[in-house]
């Protein structure tokens, strides 16, 4: 009975399990999903197994899953037509609800189109061209764009400080996607692009040589490479045969050739040798050695070479983009086997063979993929608009049979030795966070970036050619129309030249027509530079903020800015205001106003105390300007009794012990020596009276002149020094010009031969000197500029102009140190300062000892019921009366009968008049019949003058 109820209940559970099991397959939901790739290539039999193994170890995660990928492979045998025809095969007949792949852009390029026609997603983890992720939603780049890697290229370039570099690329979508990219990055580090080399996928080996051979002929000796391998390593075989892979020479290729150089033969390794490249930053992980030990045995068979270090992102994006994918079917979940493509049709009007239903699940599809986000064997996987978020990239030289890695690229930081992205230092692409780097050539030394052409064709130099004014640059002709260059800046470009590191072979050559006349001004010599027609222009060309703009200037070999030059004529000692001149304006008026400020103090502190201070209202005046002249020659005899005023009269003697003496020898000065002084001291007054100005012909003085406010039509130019020297001579109003305005080394010269007649006048307008003139981007700029420095540097510029100059004819008339000179009031400021504040101070505290003194005498004038001009009559009244307590003689005071009492200068007792008892002492008292007491024993003066003219230092007398 046991064991029939044990054989019943074995029965029903493998009922029950494999109910259960249909069940769980019932439920459980394929995905179709095609594959398109070059099965015979590396990337695509490579990527066809590391999603095989990605299907299998996900679903080996996730058991559990609702949802399965059904994997439909077909071989595109590297042709997009053939790549075409699979999507088609599987769009219309398979129903596929998203394809991998295609594998190369140009597939990507046509596909894309076909499911965005059918609302199926296509991803590709190795279409890199950054043109195809904007032109359809159903398009998903599940690899680096070829864009993100150019900032790390032109770091690569700033860092060594390249200023050229030549673009190599393949005629594919492949190709030209990232050119534009470059031409930005290498605008930004300011790199010029002289030349884009570009080759057809098929280029013959004859096409590749014509083409390196064109590159050999120009300056520059910075290659990027973006090609696919095949023709890469072409290229490099090529390269290495005619020496471009020597030392001097430096070569970057991008990321689709550094990934798989370790499969190209020994030969082109070889060939490669030095060659710097970029490829992204893979972080190692635990899962990445275990997959790559898997991958390793699984091609053991096929691909014994395979190992670790060879391991290709593409194979590892192959493998993440497949767990996104499943990740993102199992989001949507189940799907309905009726319902994966829609009933209805779309109607393209072509023929039948594009005619296909769209997919119900695809816009769900790409949403979910574009919201997975996980941590993959290639790093962090996260889809940005379509494509993969950009991350740091690896910074690698080849070097033997491996490779070298010496820096990385981060995207925030720039280039750093280790990737560390929790540093808090800034953006940088120095060169000393690159570790030590092997040239082509087997050489350690950086290149320069630049070397002359192996054509050895010379540097064509343009000079300028002039009429006059060929003291620095002189250009003669003899009798067989030969021209024959020389001057002082003639022989500095020279000894730059001959300063340089290396060799430049070059000839110096006239800008000038047959005739031998100027061929045009220094703006049309620029002109020509700009044009090509010249590889540089020396000579006296002056740094302006225009010219700049069409070419490079090395720095200056020659100081720079514009002189004003005046005649000048000599100071006229018999002048009858000759007296004035040792003095300007603003001295001599700001020293009358301190002598009469001066003299109004003292007569203020001594007027009250002082016999030598009083008198009739002329007599002080007269006093207030007597004193403080008096003592200029310490003639004044008046005895000073206020101690203030004593201070005051020290400080003050003082000042006019220098003042006068200055005055004393500038006087003497002028009166004994002749002087020169300029016609002109106020370059304003040119433009105010409209007088001619004259300048070099063809000089960039012209615009200048213009910009500084002078009219065109009263700008004269000049060909020669003597003509310059007759218009000075002439004058404005003769024919001639009243000023000259030149660039100072010119300038010098010219006043060195007319020093008595000629001299400077107004500030210097500065400009950047005389510099030597390459084409925008020349590599030259930069060391003839270290040239210049260094011959500037240690004397050697200075030695070659002081042996110019002693072979100049010099001037043996007086210089412009005769000027005269007038004192200012800016030599005195000081002094003024000093005593006008020492004055103010013991005036401030005598006013207030006096207010304070008397302050109820004040007090019953402010509160009296009188006229303001009464009261401030009343208060001068008081202060004229002489003080009483200053310890001098008192004069004899009038008789009044009043009497005095001394215990206050403020109460007096009339002997006379009827006393009136107030509470106060100090009340004044009169009793002249025009005085009103009111009820509350105030007295009101109806005149209060009266009543103020009888005092006497406090002592108020009545009316009479």
């Amino acid at each position: 009975m046991k064991l029939i109820l044990l054989f019943s209940v074995s029965l029903w559970m493998c009922s029950s399990f494999s109910n259960s099991q249909k069940t769980i397959q019932n439920r459980t939901s394929n995905f179709q999903v095609g594959v398109i790739l070059d099965l015979k290539s590396v990337v695509g039999s490579m990527g066809l197994s590391c999603m095989s193994m990605a299907l299998s170890d996900f679903y080996s995660i996730h058991s559990n899953y609702s949802t399965r990928l059904s994997l439909h492979v077909r071989d595109s045998q590297g042709q997009v037509v053939e790549a075409a025809a699979a999507g088609l095969d599987l769009l219309k007949f398979v129903k596929v609800d998203a394809i991998l792949g295609p594998q190369t852009s140009a597939q990507a390029n046509f596909l894309m189109d076909l499911g965005d026609r059918a609302q199926v997603p296509i991803i590709s983890f190795s279409a890199t061209s950054p043109s195809l992720h904007t032109r359809t939603p159903y398009f998903v780049q599940a690899t680096q764009g070829d864009d993100t890697q150019v900032g790390a290229i032109a770091a690569i370039v700033k860092a060594f400080q390249w200023s050229q570099v030549v673009i190599i690329y393949e005629d594919s979508e492949y190709g030209s996607g990232i050119v534009p990219y470059l031409s930005n990055a290498f605008e930004d580090v300011n790199a010029h692009i002289p030349y884009k080399s570009v080759f057809p996928v098929s280029a013959s080996d004859n096409f590749v040589l014509k083409e390196l051979y064109k590159m050999m002929t120009l300056q520059t000796r910075v290659f990027v490479v973006h090609m696919s391998p095949t023709l890469g390593a072409r290229l490099f075989r090529k390269a290495k045969e005619i020496g471009m892979m020597e030392k001097g020479y430096a070569w970057i290729i991008t990321s689709g050739l550094m990934e798989l150089v370790y499969l190209m033969d020994s030969d082109v390794a070889e060939a490669m040798q030095g060659v710097l490249g970029v490829k992204p930053f893979i972080p190692k992980s635990e899962q990445l050695n275990s997959f790559a030990n898997r991958l390793k045995k699984k091609f053991l068979e096929t691909s014994p070479g395979l190992g670790r270090s060879d391991l290709s992102i593409f194979g590892l994006w192959a493998y993440d983009t497949l767990w996104a994918l499943s990740m993102a079917a199992e989001r949507v979940g189940l799907k309905e086997p009726p319902k994966a493509f829609e009933n209805s049709i779309v109607n393209l009007n072509v023929s039948d063979l594009f005619n296909f239903k769209t997919s119900g699940i695809g816009p769900q599809l790409v949403k979910a993929m574009s919201e997975t986000k996980f941590e993959g064997l290639s790093g962090k996987f996260h889809l940005v608009d379509g494509k993969m978020e950009s991350s740091s990239y690896q910074i690698i030289n080849i070097v033997g049979n491996g490779q070298k890695e010496v820096g990385i690229w981060i995207p925030s930081l720039g280039i750093r030795r280790e990737l560390n992205m929790n540093t808090t230092a800034h953006h940088t692409n120095s060169r000393e966070y690159i570790r030590s780097i092997i040239w082509p050539g087997d050489s350690t030394v950086v290149p320069k970036g630049w070397e002359l052409p192996v054509s050895g064709k010379k540097l064509r130099i343009g000079v300028p050619v002039k009429a006059g004014f060929t003291d620095f640059v002189r250009v003669t002709r003899d009798g067989q129309a030969n021209s024959r260059i020389s001057g002082f800046y003639i022989d500095v470009f020279k000894s730059v030249m001959e300063a340089l590191p290396y060799a430049v072979p070059y000839e110096l050559v006239p800008f000038e027509n047959p005739d031998g006349s100027s061929a045009g001004t220094y703006n049309d010599l620029i002109y020509q530079v700009l044009l090509r027609k010249y590889d540089a222009a020396i000579g006296d060309i002056t740094i302006t903020a225009n010219r700049s703009k069409y070419v490079d200037f090395t720095l200056p070999f020659a100081e720079g800015g514009v002189l004003t030059i005046v005649p000048v004529t000599y100071e006229d000692v018999n002048d009858i205001w000759a007296f004035l001149k040792p003095l300007k304006k603003e001295l001599w008026l700001t020293s009358i106003a301190f002598f009469f400020f001066t003299g109004l103090t003292v007569w203020i502190l001594e007027h009250r105390v002082s016999s030598a201070f009083r008198g009739p209202p002329s007599q002080h005046v007269g006093m207030i300007f007597y004193f403080p002249f008096s003592t200029l020659v310490f003639a004044h005899r008046e005895k000073i009794v206020n101690n203030l005023a004593r201070l005051v009269v020290v400080v003050w003697m003082f000042v006019i012990l220098i003042l006068s003496s200055t005055y004393t020898a500038s006087l003497s000065s002028r009166l004994t020596v002749q002087r020169l002084q300029p016609l002109i001291t106020d370059v304003s007054e040119l433009i105010k009276n409209r007088d001619f100005v004259g300048c070099q012909e063809g000089s960039f003085i012209v615009d200048f002149l213009k910009k500084q406010g002078f009219e065109g039509s009263r700008i004269r130019t000049f060909t020669s020094a003597h003509d310059c020297d007759e218009a000075l001579s002439r004058g404005s109003k003769n024919g001639g010009i009243s000023a000259f305005y030149d660039v100072i080394p010119y300038s010098k010269l010219f006043l060195s031969k007319h020093c008595d007649k000629y001299m400077t006048v107004g500030p210097t307008h500065r400009t950047d000197g005389f510099a030597f003139s390459f084409p925008k981007g020349s590599p030259l700029v930069a060391d003839v500029s270290r040239a210049i420095v260094e011959l500037t540097e240690n004397g050697k510029i200075l030695e070659m102009e002081q042996n110019w100059s002693r072979n100049e004819p010099g001037c043996a008339g007086p210089d412009d140190s005769m000027n005269s000179i007038t004192i200012s009031l800016q030599s005195f400021k000081g002094l003024f300062a000093i005593t006008g504040g020492v004055t103010a101070v013991c005036l401030l505290i005598f006013i207030a000892s006096y207010f304070y003194k008397y302050r109820d005498f004040h007090r019953r004038i402010s509160n009296s019921r009188t006229t303001i001009w009464s009261k401030v009559v009343a208060v001068c009244r008081h202060f004229d009366q002489r003080s009483l307590s200053s310890g001098q003689p008192q004069d004899k005071l009038p008789e009044s009968g009043v009497t005095h009492n001394n215990s206050s200068e403020n109460s007096i007792q009339p002997t006379d008049l009827p006393t009136h008892h107030h509470s106060n002492s100090n009340d004044i008292v009169s009793s002249a019949p025009e005085d009103v007491q009111d009820a509350s024993g105030t007295i009101h003066y109806s005149n209060l003058e009266d009543m103020s003219a009888e005092q006497h230092s406090g002592v108020v007398h009545p009316s009479a």
